[in-house]
């Protein structure tokens, strides 16, 4: 969540997240660039996540996880591992996962590490589902910024809509998924809502 946002922006997007996961019927869940723990703090609350794992390259962060989560019975029942790393890296452990999240992390990733993180995520850990949330740079001007003035300084871009469906159905083409776009916040007309999602489902393998 950026400094601009209304905090309740930020619980729409993880309820949206732990909502299209859930409705996948997973039971093995990855959050990819979990932050201090709030989707996982989501999905530990539900019993249908047998096993959920959080991938955080920020220690700092990954403690503030190990906190905020330890007290909740899942954590304590062994269903919650935290792991610290990068997502644009190798995970063999966590191929084969039935549903993974990348809330608000993409736009932190350098453009030109934006290969490499498909190569991981996508043709790597191919979880069956993937939600993705990242901003949507067209809206910032009712948040008062400048035109390339960001959410938040750590941003490297806020793709539109446009851009971010071109590279969505691209990833979906290259990897074998479908995507499906929707939107979470306040809708305006002529720019969107603030908050894009892309839903990615990995199609059955053809059979003969």
């Amino acid at each position: 969540m950026t400094d601009l946002e209304d905090p309740d922006l930020h619980q729409a997007r993880l309820q949206r997240a732990a909502s299209l996961i859930r409705q996948s019927g997973a039971r093995r869940v990855l959050d990819l660039g979990c932050g201090s723990g709030g989707l996982l703090q989501y999905l530990l609350r539900d019993e249908q996540f047998e096993r959920v794992v959080g991938l955080e390259l920020s220690g700092e962060l990954l403690a503030q996880a190990k906190l905020r989560l330890s007290t909740l019975p899942a954590a304590r029942a062994g269903r919650l591992e935290l792991i610290c790393g990068s997502y644009a890296e190798a995970h063999p452990a966590l191929v084969g996962f039935e549903a993974a999240a990348m809330v608000e992390t993409i736009e932190h990733v350098p453009s030109e590490s934006l290969s490499r993180v498909e190569r991981a995520v996508f043709a790597g850990l191919r979880p069956r589902l993937l939600v993705m949330t990242t901003p949507n740079g067209e809206y910032n001007p009712l948040y008062g910024l400048a035109p390339g003035e960001f959410r938040d300084p750590d941003h490297k871009f806020e793709w539109g809509r446009a851009r971010f469906r071109d590279w969505g159905q691209g990833v979906a083409r290259r990897n074998g998924y479908r995507v499906r776009f929707s939107g979470v916040g306040e809708l305006d007309p002529h720019l969107g809502q603030p908050t894009q999602v892309a839903l990615f489902t990995r199609t059955p393998p053809q059979t003969e």
